[in-house]
């Protein structure tokens, strides 16, 4: 089998991998580089915190496990970080914390309410007076990765597996022929033949088609991401607060962001680390994080996240088209070394996962 996969993002680099490993031939098609779209400019948090409903939320628990799992196949995973994460919320949103916690435990989920010691304990550099009274809970499974590095890894084994890649090669059409998928057509004009196509464009997913028949619809939402430079402070994980949202993001530097920020910006905003916004997400930063007193940003980034219609993911075959099968999600990070796994048992040995059922392209072609 040839199959053909339409980029090189945290999930098309695992299809491109899990493919290859299953002995398909396969050419992988990026428009830009490795991890250069949405890959790139991710919160990167692996969990599975508040995905509704049930059924999401099993196949983001098991996109966890299958991150943990790679560590059996590859030597050293240097991007995962199963740190846990923190979260504490106002006052008013405490009901519904509350009635997460309670949720998640009744689903087996890993999460837990520490104390105020715990937290100094865990993240020393945190103003405990800006946490005040506040019920904190800690999710041990959860963590983040480093997602341009998990790509690259996952593309240099697919490589060392006979895969080819192919960057700055633009997807424009996904060919036809007798009704099935029969490769790509890029912007230069090249054609790349297949026996089946693999849709991971992510937020361009629905523009890799002429036929809008078998476009998947997409309702994509900007993200807004602040970066600090290198700093002094000991963050080990994700924190989730009331005035910021952050991580670490190597080599000392964090990575911020605020979800109203996002309300503040759109894809034609040019992102600058000076802007009103960045100031704004650094200055409650600061307020977490004594540590980062007269630090100013380093960067600013806006992306799009890749969401299908109804916010659910969408795996599958697509009913118009033979041989052409997608794999578009939103929480693509924690989704994608199991999604690569049951997209190759699918694809190259026809074995079928129920667990997909409630995901399938075809609600959208009815």
């Amino acid at each position: 089998m040839k199959a053909i996969v339409i980029g090189a993002g945290v999930v098309g680099s695992a299809v491109a991998y899990r493919l290859a490993e299953a002995g398909a031939g396969v050419t992988i098609v990026e428009g830009n580089r490795v991890g250069g779209g949405t890959s790139g400019i991710s919160f990167a948090w692996t969990n599975s915190n508040n995905k509704h409903p049930r059924p999401y939320h099993d196949l983001n628990v098991a996109g966890m496990k299958a991150h943990a799992a790679l560590a059996d196949e590859f030597r050293d995973t240097p991007w995962l970080h199963q740190s846990g994460s923190l979260e504490w919320c106002r006052e008013a949103e405490r009901t519904v914390q509350r009635e997460k916690v309670e949720r998640l435990k009744s689903w087996g989920y890993a999460i837990e309410y520490i104390s105020r010691k715990e937290l100094s304990e865990l993240e020393p550099d945190v103003n405990l007076d800006l946490v005040g009274e506040a019920p904190i809970t800690f999710c041990p499974d959860e963590g983040w990765i480093d997602p341009v590095v998990y790509a690259d890894a996952m593309v240099k084994a697919a490589v060392k597996r006979g895969a080819v890649l192919k960057t700055g090669s633009k997807v424009v059409n996904v060919e036809t022929r007798n009704g099935s998928a029969s490769g790509v057509r890029t912007e230069d004009g090249a054609l790349h033949e297949g026996d089946v196509v693999v849709n991971c464009g992510g937020r361009w997913a629905d523009r890799v088609a002429d036929d809008p028949s078998f476009r998947i619809p997409l309702a994509p939402t900007v993200g807004f991401i602040v970066f600090t430079p290198p700093v002094a402070t000991s963050v080990a994980r994700p924190l989730h607060t009331p005035g910021v949202h952050l991580r670490p993001d190597g080599a000392g530097r964090l990575m911020m962001r605020k979800n109203e920020m996002d309300d503040m910006v759109s894809l034609d905003t040019t992102p600058s680390a000076s802007m009103p916004q960045s100031l704004e997400v650094m200055r409650r930063a600061a307020e977490l994080l004594p540590a980062l007193k007269n630090v100013t940003p380093e960067a600013a980034r806006i992306t799009a996240r890749p969401i299908p219609k109804d916010g659910l993911s969408a795996v599958g075959p697509v009913p118009r088209v033979k041989n052409y099968y997608v794999v578009v999600t939103h929480s693509g990070v924690t989704l994608s070394p199991y999604l690569a796994k049951v997209a190759a048992d699918e694809i190259a040995r026809g074995k079928l996962h129920p667990e997909l059922d409630d995901f399938r392209p075809s609600r959208f072609f009815n």
